[in-house]
């Protein structure tokens, strides 16, 4: 993509609006929109990082063996009376009614929903286990919508729903979670910590939460230390592995790292003293076992091997994925912009011209945009005939991984500047050296 055919409305001044960084980097670079509030259009930047946060979901979640769909965002109301919940939720929930005067309401989560597409079309404990899952905007109506994208009314979630035969069942699947939730976070350059939290409005004993320690994060958090040092790596998993998979949560749960819901001071004090932190941390995600809950209530049952008939176990599991693009950038900025891992970036490398018109300097900086394309990565060409303190400073906004400088004074001498965002050092190299070791570094992207 070439920055002067790019929808990319960057602000040079700090929107007064914005509480937190993440709000104001996504706004000054033009990622985002207020349409109202809470609500958010999303411009071809932030757009195009959302889609790949959203694709980096769906890998895992089919590596782990889950099966996408889709549900709707309007959902009838007469399903939630069954539940029990219509009533239950509070104000949060968006209630509507259609021209024929029947109840709807604009879908906080899809228990209800799933559970009835379920006890539908599956009778037999030889179906199981399952899990489905979708990514779908959803609507929570807060009393105080604030902070971007990190507490809207509208939200990207992905959500998905197991269906067990037995708790023992059940618990695999939700251990099964956390592994591939664990891979996900990672993948996106963050270090998200499953804590023990409180259930809610959803209900069930078994939950965690995954936090992002980040200063503006809405919960306080209590932790031992050691948790940070924890990495799942690339490791392989065995999906299907009761063993592995509880080995895993084992690793990443024994540890104290509790949300102040659940905090209890008497099991905090047993940590060693230098170790025992308090902090603030983002959610970016939340699993739950809740049982038969759903499926009493409702009538989800299958029958069992003996013949009889049976509610199952159910669990349901979400990621935030339009409020994770905020608590990256939380995670990973400077007083200059954002710094995107590779992961996630909207676009590999830039490249900036810093001589426009200039003959030699246009031909190096297509050659080089040419390459990279060819190799499959996108690059961003600046080539506004802009001064180059400007082009360095929306480069450093936007926050790309790595940059690629070309003037006429290097072309002299057969180099270009290639620069990392994360740590600033540069390096002068041949562009054709400057194009392979970028290409070296995202082949080593999962």
């Amino acid at each position: 993509m070439r920055l002067s055919r790019y929808f990319l409305p960057v602000l040079k001044e700090n929107p007064s609006e914005a509480q937190i960084v993440s709000h104001r980097l996504m706004l000054r670079a033009g990622m985002i929109k207020q349409a109202s509030a809470g609500i958010y259009s999303w411009l071809p930047l932030g757009f195009k990082v959302l889609r790949k946060i959203e694709n980096i979901v769906h890998e895992e979640q089919q590596r782990a063996g889950h099966i996408p769909m889709l549900m709707p965002t309007l959902q009838s109301a007469d399903l939630w009376r069954e539940s029990g919940r219509y009533d239950d939720y509070g104000e949060e929930m968006l209630r509507i009614k259609d021209r024929h005067g029947r109840d709807m309401l604009y879908g906080p989560t899809n228990e209800e929903l799933i559970t009835d597409i379920f006890r539908s079309h599956v009778g037999s404990y030889k179906d199981l286990p399952l899990t489905l899952y979708h990514i779908q905007w959803k609507f929570r109506d807060e009393i105080r919508p604030r902070f971007g994208v990190m507490r809207g009314r509208e939200f990207f979630m992905k959500d998905g729903y197991n269906f067990d035969l037995t708790k023992e069942d059940a618990l695999h699947a939700y251990n099964r979670h956390l592994v591939s939730y664990l891979r996900t976070y990672e993948r996106m350059g963050l270090q998200a910590i499953p804590m023990r939290a409180d259930g809610g409005p959803i209900g069930g004993d078994y939950t965690h939460e995954f936090l992002v320690l980040a200063e503006t994060g809405e919960s306080e958090v209590f932790y031992d230390s050691a948790v940070t040092d924890l990495t799942f790596g690339d490791r392989a998993i065995d999906y299907d592995s009761v063993d592995q998979c509880a080995a895993v949560l084992e690793e990443f749960t024994s540890k104290y790292a509790r949300t102040d819901e659940t905090h209890d001071e008497a099991l905090f004090a047993e940590v060693p003293e230098a170790r025992q932190r308090t902090a603030r941390g983002i959610e970016v995600g939340q699993i739950f076992y809740f049982g038969t809950k759903y499926s009493e209530a409702m009538g989800a049952k299958v029958q069992g091997p003996d013949g009889k008939t049976v509610p199952v176990h159910m669990g349901s599991h979400g990621i935030g994925v339009s409020r994770l693009l905020g608590a990256i950038i939380e995670a990973s900025h400077d007083d200059k912009g954002i710094i995107w891992p590779e992961g996630v970036t909207p676009f590999h490398a830039g490249i900036v011209n810093l001589k426009q018109g200039d003959e030699e300097a246009d031909a190096a900086c297509e050659a080089l945009y040419a390459s990279l394309k060819a190799l499959g990565l996108d690059p961003l060409y600046d080539d506004r005939n802009e001064r180059a303190g400007g082009k360095f400073a929306t480069m450093d906004l936007l926050g790309l991984p790595w940059r690629i400088t070309v003037g006429p004074r290097g072309l002299k001498n057969g180099v270009v500047e290639l620069t990392s965002r994360r740590t600033g050092d540069s390096e002068e190299m041949p562009p054709e050296a400057a194009v392979e070791k970028i290409a070296q570094i995202y082949a080593g992207i999962a």
